[in-house]
């Protein structure tokens, strides 16, 4: 692959000190943990002794204060082994973010040290069985009363949701002007009212674990509110552009280490008294994939370096993530393909990746969705 510039040395030498706490914490116990369904909690807290959690939070809550640059190379590390059980990336990345820009002094003091230790797990439940992509027709209520708020409503598909300490839940509160203004609060786990359900059963992302959120008359205090009351879809809206962008950063990475491994097999494997990647169908099939992904990797680095700039879009980072799901999905299947029948075989890395990579065309918005918000733009 060509020379990345988005990448400074301070960015690579953390990318050494990930590869290997990856290559012996997490390789090892994977296929263990997909068994399972759950990563233990103890690897959190060996990652936040790392500081491998939320690298971009500020020094003074107990942060690395780095960028997201040193988040993208976490990002690629873990896609490069295809560790999809490691929900890393939603609790630092995705949810968390959402305290350090629109918390209160008190929140971040409150929760950002225990966020970064690994001791608690943030998750953003916005998802709702009814709504898919459609966040302003959600149900979930907050009713105001005195010093607190009511919370009540059913939330899905919520990533870290067995392991959560921490729900940022997005609600409407009753009363409002616009019935459809959300507001964020943060629910605790353990406050009367708030239940896990069981954990969801995945075609993919099986050591990821992901559960339903219940709701029952759950009492928030006025100071969990998050940010300003109406306020929440600015915020989703601010945030979805980055998460959009994970995707994209992971597909790239794990198209990259797939197709070493696709040549690596292929010039091991024989055929008809000859290695398969010495057949020109095979080596077409290698070229196109290795084309293809060159494209999506200079692509994704341009918007990783937008975001570094402040300056990604919500609509490029809409064609990064529609671009990126969506040849995730069809190379890996190529490459798959050039497996044969041990590509079906769960021990083999592609076989994997490729049922992992389904849902990226689904969650943090269809590509039917990502459509949408680019044909806006025309």
């Amino acid at each position: 692959m060509t020379m990345r510039k988005v990448f400074r040395d301070d960015h690579e030498m953390f990318r050494d000190q990930v590869r290997r706490f990856v290559e012996t914490e997490i390789v090892p116990h994977h296929a263990q943990w997909e068994r399972d369904g759950i990563v233990p909690k103890s690897l959190w807290l060996r990652a936040g002794e790392e500081g491998l959690l939320c690298v971009t939070a500020p020094e003074e809550y107990g942060g690395a204060g780095g960028d997201f640059g040193h988040s993208a190379v976490l990002i690629e590390e873990l896609a490069r082994v295809n560790a999809t059980a490691v929900g890393f990336t939603t609790h630092s990345d995705i949810a968390v973010p959402y305290l350090v820009n629109y918390g209160t002094d008190d929140q971040k003091t409150r929760w950002l040290p225990r966020l970064i230790g690994g001791e608690l797990i943030a998750v953003i439940a916005m998802s709702e069985p009814q709504i898919g992509s459609d966040l302003r027709g959600m149900k979930t209520k907050a009713m105001r009363d005195g010093d607190q708020y009511i919370l009540s409503g059913q939330k899905t598909f919520i990533t870290n949701g067995i392991n959560s300490g921490l729900a940022i839940v997005a609600a409407k509160v009753e009363g409002q002007a616009n019935p459809k203004d959300i507001t964020l609060f943060c629910v605790e786990d353990g406050t009367p009212g708030f239940e896990k359900g069981k954990k969801l059963e995945k075609i993919g992302l099986r050591g990821q674990d992901t559960s339903e959120l219940f709701f029952s008359d759950v009492r928030v205090p006025v100071e969990n509110m998050l940010g300003e009351e109406s306020g929440g879809f600015a915020c989703l809206m601010t945030e979805l552009a980055k998460e959009r962008l994970v995707i994209g950063i992971r597909a790239a990475a794990s198209l990259e280490s797939m197709l070493d491994k696709t040549v690596a097999y292929t010039k091991d494997r024989v055929v008809f008294g000859k290695p398969l990647f010495e057949f020109q169908n095979t080596r077409f099939k290698l070229a196109d994939v290795k084309a293809r992904t060159q494209m999506l990797r200079v692509f994704i680095d341009d918007c990783l370096q937008k975001l570094l700039d402040g300056e990604l879009t919500p609509e490029t980072a809409a064609m990064a993530k529609l671009t990126s799901a969506e040849l995730h999905g069809q190379l890996l299947d190529e490459l798959l393909q050039l497996h044969g029948g041990y590509g079906y075989m769960s021990e083999y890395d592609v076989g994997r990746a490729w049922v992992d990579a389904r849902v990226a065309r689904i969650y943090a918005g269809t590509s039917e969705i990502m459509k949408e918000i680019i044909a806006r733009t025309l």
